[in-house]
C-alpha cells in the first residue's frame, strides 16, 4: 500500500508554486509504502529509532516472524525478556511493553486518535514513551495518511527546501510561509522535498554555508 495522491494534489501544489511544479515534472509520481495498522506503525518507529534503514528491516521481520500478529496481546505476552533477543535495546523493550499496556487498558485510545485533529493527535502520540513530536507526524504520514504534514523537525525536508528555493537557512518563519503556502497538501509536498535531498533531481544543490572543516579540506588544508 502506498501513500494515496493524484493529480487534484499535484495540479495544487504545481498552481501554488512553480518550483516545486519543476520538481514534480522532473520527478514524477512518488511511491511511498504506508502501514495503516497504527499500533504496529508505533512499536515499528520505536525499533527503528537511531538504528540503520537495515537492521530496522531486519529486527522488524524478526519481530513479524516470533510474534505472528504484532499486537498489545502478542508484544504482552512476549515480554521485556523475549523481546530484547530480537535484537531490540532493554529501554525500546520497556517503551514498547509500556505502549501495549496503555492500549489493553485504555488509556491510549487507539481508535479515537483516528479521529482526532493532526495536532490533537500529534500530542497524543508524542506522550508515549519513546515517540516524540518528529516520529508522531512521521506516524500520522506513513500510517494514517493525513495530507498536510510538513515536520520542521526533519532535517531532510529542510535540505530539500534548501535545494528546491536557493535558501542557505530555513528558519521557524520561513518554513510557516511554505507551509501557508503549500496547505493543505503539505504531506505530498514532503514527498517531494524528500526526493531532492535524496539526489533524484540533477543540478539541485544544498545551499547550506560550508562548515570551516569543509572550507579547509576544499582548500586542501589539513
Amino acid at each position: 500500500m502506498y501513500f494515496e495522491y493524484g493529480e487534484k494534489e499535484l495540479i495544487y501544489l504545481k498552481q501554488k508554486d512553480k518550483r516545486l511544479a519543476e520538481v514534480i515534472d522532473q520527478v514524477g509520481m512518488i511511491e511511498r509504502t504506508v502501514d495503516d495498522d497504527l499500533f504496529s506503525s508505533v512499536v515499528h518507529h520505536i525499533v527503528g529509532q537511531q538504528i540503520s534503514t537495515k537492521a530496522q528491516a531486519t529486527i522488524w521481520q524478526r519481530m513479524k516472524d516470533y510474534l505472528g500478529t504484532v499486537d498489545a496481546d502478542t508484544i504482552l505476552n512476549a515480554g521485556v525478556e523475549h523481546l530484547q533477543p530480537l535484537g531490540i535495546s532493554f529501554r525500546k523493550a520497556e517503551y514498547i511493553t509500556d505502549f501495549a499496556e496503555k492500549v489493553k487498558d485504555g488509556s491510549f485510545d487507539i481508535e479515537g486518535i483516528w479521529e482526532k485533529s493532526d495536532e490533537e493527535a500529534i500530542e497524543e502520540l508524542s506522550s508515549l514513551k519513546g515517540i516524540g513530536v518528529w516520529t508522531a507526524e512521521m506516524i500520522l504520514l506513513f500510517c494514517m495518511q493525513r495530507p498536510n504534514v510538513l515536520s520542521f523537525g526533519d532535517l531532510a525536508i529542510q535540505r530539500g527546501m534548501r535545494m528546491i528555493y536557493h535558501h542557505r537557512k530555513i528558519d521557524r518563519k520561513l518554513f510557516e510561509k511554505y507551509r501557508r503556502r503549500l496547505s493543505p497538501y503539505c504531506s505530498v509536498a514532503s514527498l517531494y522535498f524528500w526526493a531532492a535531498a535524496g539526489g533524484a533531481v540533477p543540478g539541485l544543490k544544498d545551499h547550506a554555508p560550508k562548515s570551516g572543516a569543509d572550507c579547509k579540506k576544499k582548500a586542501g588544508i589539513r
